[in-house]
């Protein structure tokens, strides 16, 4: 199976369950002279003869006799000032400022603090724009107390299903399949978990996300620590399980800026009568720009390339292009960003070498930002085949800037349209081929779009060489 196992340091960071919002790895292009994030919850670096992306650690003056204040002034004045729309799609900002500024002296906690930001920020009914607290955005690759317990997770006619199980992990070990139910997580019914979700507007696809997040993140433990799992199996037989959670192999990515390292996933190979298979889970320069590029290069004469960003959250965005130009033969453009005064366009520069056979690419409804840009821009171009399910709808290019009281804030600073002009942001890339996936087919241990996806690179080949 081809989804992503997302690391727990990226599910603190994309799932604030007091701020109902996703938050996915944020991405970056550069705007004018300016560098600034995009990403793509969720929560100088240059592509392939691209535009110079770079992450821009934005730092907040050390705050004097108030930092929870001066952060909240630095929140409403950002927007206000930055926001790429001047009307705020129809939201009074002065007046929100006016309905949560008298509630500030009333908070305890910073929790609170960070809940009542983000329940400001939940006003304007936007992806990428989010609260993150301090204690979730350690550098990863020195977090030992990271675990999990080696699953992923889709939801499936309102039900939590296993989509993937590490091989090697503690579920599996513990017995769960691909196409278990989870039920409850440490004694918390999965339906509580995902509650909170029903409320808040968005897509179908990106309350998705949130809940699947949600769950996730309470698998997840130190080392050695045990949370337990019910979960329905194969013949709708109940189980309840203590699960140990484990260290997460794999390679980090470099920490840039605010933007922590990230446990990363890279596959390529080839299947079905040669047909090339690649699949990553975030996209991060290293090392997975390399990565991807050597593997492309590498499916030169393959019938076809499937591309698999399933489950993937996005990235730097700079990536998009960078990518795309070992897939084109001409420059071409995947879209612009619109700011408030001026916009950026994503060009595609061909590279040496390109792919020049069929490319499909898989998305579902945990594909999101950077994944959402290249998708859309290759299949508004005609060079690739979108199989799968209606992606997140999650494409705001936003900046991560340090607040006062050392938690980060992400703010989208521009909108994306597609070369024909087409909003992702609430309404996600729809595929050209819709395969769903059940629950059948993952206790069966097959991949029907996958299997889609091959079926439309052997059509495409075959014409191709008639």
């Amino acid at each position: 199976m081809g989804w992503s196992i997302i690391s727990h340091k990226v599910l603190r960071l994309i799932t604030n369950l007091a701020a109902l919002i996703c938050v996915i790895a944020a991405l970056a292009v550069s705007a004018s002279t300016q560098t600034v994030m995009s990403e793509s919850s969720d929560r100088g670096l240059a592509a392939a003869n691209g535009p110079v992306i770079g992450v821009k650690g934005v730092e907040s003056p050390q705050a004097a006799a108030d930092p929870r204040r001066e952060s909240f002034e630095i929140v409403w004045r950002t927007v206000k000032e930055r926001h790429f729309d001047p009307n705020f799609g129809g939201v009074n900002w002065d007046q929100v400022k006016q309905k949560y500024l008298p509630r500030l002296d009333t908070l305890k906690t910073d929790d609170q603090f960070y809940s009542m930001l983000q329940e400001m920020l939940n006003e304007l009914h936007e992806s990428h724009f989010a609260i993150i607290p301090p204690e979730a955005v350690a550098d990863e690759s020195k977090d030992a107390d990271t675990g999990g317990i080696g699953i992923d997770l889709r939801i499936i006619d309102g039900r939590a299903v296993v989509s993937r199980v590490d091989p090697d992990s503690t579920a599996a070990k513990a017995g769960i399949t691909p196409g278990s139910i989870i039920e409850s997580v440490g004694g918390a019914a999965v339906a509580d978990l995902t509650k909170p979700f029903e409320a808040v507007k968005g897509t179908e696809t990106l309350k998705e996300l949130r809940e699947v997040r949600a769950v996730l993140a309470h698998t997840g433990g130190k080392p050695g620590s045990a949370v337990r799992i019910t979960w329905i199996g194969a013949g709708d037989q109940m189980h309840d399980v203590s699960v140990e959670g484990a260290k997460q192999p794999g390679e980090y990515s470099e920490a840039i800026g605010n933007f922590p390292a990230q446990l990363v996933e890279f596959e390529s190979k080839r299947i079905a009568g040669d047909i090339g298979y690649i699949r990553f889970n975030i996209f991060v320069m290293r090392p997975i720009m390399e990565q991807v590029r050597t593997a492309i290069r590498s499916m030169e004469g393959a019938r076809g390339l499937i591309i698999d960003l399933r489950g993937n959250p996005g990235g730097f965005g700079g990536m998009a292009p960078g990518i795309a130009g070992m897939l084109v033969t001409e420059q071409a453009s995947l879209g612009v960003m619109k700011m408030r005064s001026g916009f950026q366009g994503m060009v595609a520069f061909p590279q040496p070498r390109p792919f020049r056979g069929p490319v499909v690419i898989l998305m579902d409804g945990l594909s999101a930002s950077t994944s959402e840009v290249f998708a859309a821009g290759l299949q508004e171009l005609g060079r690739a085949v979108v199989v799968g399910q209606r992606s997140a709808g999650a494409a705001l290019p936003s900046i991560i800037q340090k607040l006062p009281t050392g938690a980060l804030f992400q703010y989208a600073i521009a909108d994306f349209k597609t070369p024909k002009g087409v909003l992702i942001e609430g309404r996600g890339v729809t595929p050209d081929i819709e395969v769903k996936l059940t629950r059948a087919a993952l206790l069966a241990g097959t991949d029907p779009q996958l299997d889609a996806a091959i079926e439309v690179i052997n059509k495409r080949a075959g014409a191709h060489t008639r």
